[in-house]
């Protein structure tokens, strides 16, 4: 076994604005955890720094009049036509760096690609990746650049079929629509119900269209939902889609904005789910690139993401934040135990019952069109 973990001390010097709910600085402190818990230290595991993504990497998506507008944008003004590119308004500000942060993201995204494909590796995290809202010819949802498209368009190139499993809180709209029409690509994503929560996207009835039918599948979740919900859609339809599709490449968008007290979405997960899930992936056994994504509370991501690394390195989660990190980050570390203490609350027979029929759904209809 052997694993990569790509990073950059840079990763932390963005910053998208002093109220703004995505906040770089996560990374570093999840870097300086995993590292104080010795979990770098391990002969088959090596931290890769990070590159900036080529343009080259970066048009395989993205049109030239966007990259030409997002790399006016680093200055920290909103460029010519911002609103047409959605830089600058609303969740997506143009902040000092934003092109440079997010081809940091990007490149480090496509070096775990590079990584995997080639056999250095059989898996590599990126948790500044995962930033999977951003579409063509705009930003959205706090992503400028859309790494997990362009990593999967890297592994496409490669002749590679790649499945993609997104657990954020949020649909995973610019990528499921990256591939929608295509049959080298299976995506699916797990979600708040997109009549709760932003981009309002991925209905259960959302497949892909021509010959990408059946190979996309959403799951959206209630309000509400924790470890129970979010388990049943794993083993009931990532697992058997993932091994009906028979993927060269796993690619995994691990936002843990789903916890219980992020403060910008309405779900309940603990790490008991979200650990279960992670074993879940590494069990497939195929090459594994995973990528960062959503969250919203420091404590959580921190902590998620610590989890994430042991599980994929075959180590055992280790019980307790270290006391160095408890002094460097005493408002962070607001309890000192890396696993959630409290049970799972669980969820009613009607929320059980509507996602039963929207799984029986998947099995029945969606199902038999996902072939090797």
């Amino acid at each position: 076994m052997k694993t990569a973990f790509i990073y950059s001390d840079r990763f932390a010097s963005f910053s998208y604005g002093f109220d703004h709910p995505m906040r770089p600085v996560r990374l570093r402190i999840t870097y300086e955890l995993i590292e104080a818990l010795g979990l770098f230290d391990l002969s088959w595991a090596e931290v890769i720094p990070a590159r900036r993504a080529t343009d080259e990497e970066i048009l395989s998506f993205h049109t030239p009049e966007y990259l030409s507008a997002l790399k006016e944008a680093d200055s920290g003004n909103v460029p010519r036509e911002g609103i047409r590119y959605g830089l600058g308004y609303g969740d997506n500000p143009a902040f000092r760096g934003v092109f440079e942060w997010s081809s940091y993201s990007t490149g480090a995204s496509v070096q775990a690609g590079e990584l995997v494909v080639e056999g250095r590796v059989d898996s590599a995290f990126n948790i500044a990746g995962g930033l999977h809202h951003a579409f063509p010819d705009r930003a959205s949802g706090f992503c400028y650049i859309n790494d997990p498209v362009v990593v999967i368009k890297y592994l496409l190139k490669k002749g590679k079929r790649v499945a993609y499993v997104d657990i954020d809180a949020h649909h995973g709209d610019g990528v499921e629509q990256a591939f929608y029409n295509t049959r080298d690509v299976l995506t699916i994503s797990i979600h708040e119900d997109g009549r709760f929560l932003f981009p309002g996207t991925g209905s259960i009835n959302d497949t892909g269209e021509g010959e990408g039918r059946g190979y996309s599948v959403n799951v959206p979740l209630p309000p509400g939902a924790g470890d129970d919900l979010f388990i049943i859609a794993f083993e009931d339809v990532v697992v058997p889609f993932v091994e009906a599709f028979a993927p060269d490449v796993l690619v995994t968008q691990l936002g843990v904005d789903t916890f219980r007290g992020d403060p910008i979405t309405h779900l309940n997960l603990t790490t008991s789910g979200f650990e279960r899930m992670i074993y879940g992936f590494r069990s497939f056994g195929c090459p594994w690139v995973a990528l960062g994504g959503g969250g919203y509370n420091i404590f959580n991501v921190a902590r998620a993401w610590t989890i994430v690394w042991a599980v994929m390195n075959g180590m055992d989660v280790p019980e307790r934040v270290p006391d160095e990190i408890k002094r460097r980050y005493g408002d962070v570390f607001v309890v000192d135990s890396i696993r959630d203490t409290e049970k799972g609350i669980p969820p009613s027979v009607e929320d059980i019952e509507s996602l039963k029929r929207n799984i029986d759904f998947l099995m029945r209809e969606v199902l038999p069109l996902c072939k090797v």
